[in-house]
């Protein structure tokens, strides 16, 4: 699947949320899923989409064949529905676990299994953070995917957050200001691992030369 972007991401997010939980006002108008694309509650980051916005998205997600559109008996509104995943028009077949979890991530951002589970309460049910994890661990395997990634986990917080990657790799924490060196590797472990191995080689070469001024010195 290539890359969705942003608005891409949350319209196809709002189109499952709203086919699980308002399924009597599913498939959605225009004017319907512009409001759900600018929800204040249960939205990350909040965006302020305007209608035509909106169209342009879903003219480009028809084009992709991610979207579908019909219109009412008698010329009426149209109303669209996605073509995302467990439709007859994909390969994509996702659990309802999967699939609620993926839809939190794409509508609220980065979050913790502790999280999913207690977000996706309208869209499926988990027994417990152990069932989410495993969930995640699916969909960052999936054949077709990744569709999700651990991130790093960040200094002071006790579980790790996971993040989509629709819309490609998903951006790494930064490290806070001020923070210690072992906090700069937990932040973004390959990055630093990259560093340390870049200083090491430094550092052989600084040796070198001493080495060399040295021997100058006593010639």
């Amino acid at each position: 699947m290539d890359e969705l972007t942003p608005n891409e991401v949350r319209v196809i997010g709002c189109l499952l949320e709203k086919e699980s939980t308002t399924p009597d006002q599913y498939p959605l108008s225009l004017n319907a899923l512009t409001s759900a694309c600018n929800q204040k509650s249960a939205r990350d980051p909040v965006m302020s989409l305007t209608a035509t916005e909106v169209q342009n998205v879903l003219d480009e997600l028809v084009r992709k064949y991610l979207v579908s559109d019909r219109a009412g008996f008698g010329g009426r509104v149209k109303k669209y529905k996605h073509r995302f995943c467990n439709t007859e028009f994909g390969s994509l077949q996702f659990t309802d676990q999967e699939r609620g979890a993926l839809c939190v991530l794409m509508l609220r951002g980065p979050q913790t299994p502790g999280e999913i589970r207690t977000r996706t309460h309208r869209l499926c049910e988990f027994e417990d953070v152990g069932e989410v994890e495993a969930v995640l661990q699916s969909l960052s395997g999936y054949e077709a995917g990744p569709f999700v990634r651990q991130l790093p986990r960040e200094p002071g917080k006790r579980e790790s957050r996971y993040a989509h990657l629709l819309s490609g790799e998903a951006d790494l924490p930064a490290a806070p200001v001020g923070a210690s060196p072992r906090e700069v590797i937990a932040a973004a472990p390959a990055q630093a691992t990259q560093l340390v191995e870049r200083i090491d080689e430094l550092e052989a070469e600084v040796e070198v030369l001493r080495q060399r001024l040295d021997r100058l010195e006593a010639g």
